[in-house]
């Protein structure tokens, strides 16, 4: 049966195999190196806008198996660079022999495949984040007035942050916090007129107010922040609602945040796209080397021309082999047919 894909290796070709594939060892090595660094700052970025995220956004997952891809990329890339620079040298390379054909199975088992998964990811799950910062953005509105309420005692301190930071108000702009009580009824005058009325005129008891809080006022602004009656036009008569930009946030945090963190995992999603590519050729150029070294025995300048291949034998003649054992084995034995009995012999007449 003849090998999968055979390539005939004179010497020369054999020498520049090896030594391009330490060069591509070590690019890849790179590249998985780059892989693990942009994971880790996307988890990084997740683990601080967590607040702001759904529980059950599936996106928290990309970065956890992009860690896992680059880890394994980064040391396929340093088990070929050894591995072809040892070929090289006839003493050095016995020990990788033994060890190499595990490090390829491996290597294109897990490796491959936690590549494919996290590239997969990054395709598929940045669609999600649309839904996860909606409903997070939402929650984290709504627990915006409660700082004393133990699991949220925090969530204004980091809504205002990530305003400021962010460059953003409220979660499309900045009359969503019309919408919600973001003032906490601790800080309510219950004796004030205007607070009766307004929670009293809410079918929820709600106190709803058309302000917003300070953190969503442009410091770049060349007026004192406009933020409290911003729907009254005679309170602030140089005031356009229409253009609130020039005094507040213009943006929503949702699009700020859908726009950061889809540009992090694009960037990611590439990086694994070539990594990916980089341990596909590692991955076949160690199997060709590895393959065309034993039939030299290990020794590169062995004289003549030797083959290199990707499996030892056809794959249709595998297929076929195990097909037709599979078949006979699971073939039913026929039923063996009761023996005839013999017709009675007539006796001779005696002498």
């Amino acid at each position: 049966m003849a090998p999968v894909l055979p390539l005939v290796l004179p010497l020369q070709p054999r020498i520049r195999l090896a030594q391009g594939l330490w060069l591509l060892s070590w690019l890849l090595a790179l590249a998985g190196g780059l892989a693990l660094l942009c994971s880790g700052h996307l988890l990084a970025q997740l683990w601080h806008l967590h607040t702001f995220l759904s529980p059950s956004c599936p996106f928290a997952a990309l970065p956890h198996v992009a860690l896992a891809a680059g880890a394994v990329a980064l040391g396929t890339g340093l088990v070929g660079a050894g591995a072809s620079r040892a070929s090289l040298d006839a003493a050095q390379y016995p020990p990788w022999r033994k060890v190499l054909g595990p490090l390829l199975v491996v290597g294109t088992a897990g490796g491959g495949g936690l590549l494919v998964l996290a590239l997969g990811l990054a395709l598929a799950l940045p669609g999600s984040l649309d839904t996860g910062l909606e409903e997070g953005l939402g929650t984290a509105l709504a627990h915006y007035k409660d700082t004393e309420v133990p699991g949220h005692c925090h969530a204004k301190r980091l809504l205002d942050e990530l305003q400021l930071k962010h460059h953003c108000c409220g979660r499309h702009g900045y009359k969503d916090w019309f919408g919600i009580q973001w003032v906490s009824s601790r800080y309510l005058d219950p004796n004030d007129q205007d607070v009766v009325d307004r929670i009293q005129s809410n079918v929820e008891g709600l106190y709803l107010i058309d302000s917003v809080p300070f953190s969503c006022c442009n410091p770049h602004s060349p007026r004192p922040c406009l933020q409290s009656r911003l729907s009254e036009p005679h309170v602030h008569p140089l005031f356009d609602p229409r253009q609130p930009n020039l005094n507040l946030w213009a943006q929503g945090c949702h699009r700020v945040l859908l726009g950061h963190l889809q540009g992090l995992a694009s960037m990611l999603g590439s990086m694994l796209a070539v990594t990916f590519l980089l341990q596909i050729l590692v991955l076949l150029g160690l199997r060709y080397l590895q393959t065309a070294l034993e039939g030299l025995g290990g020794v590169i300048d062995g004289e003549g021309e030797t083959q290199g291949y990707l499996f030892p034998s056809g794959l249709k003649d595998m297929l076929k082999t195990a097909w037709r054992q599979g078949g006979v084995a699971d073939r039913p034995a026929p039923e063996e047919a009761p023996p005839e009995e013999a017709p009675p012999k007539e006796g001779l007449p005696e002498a």
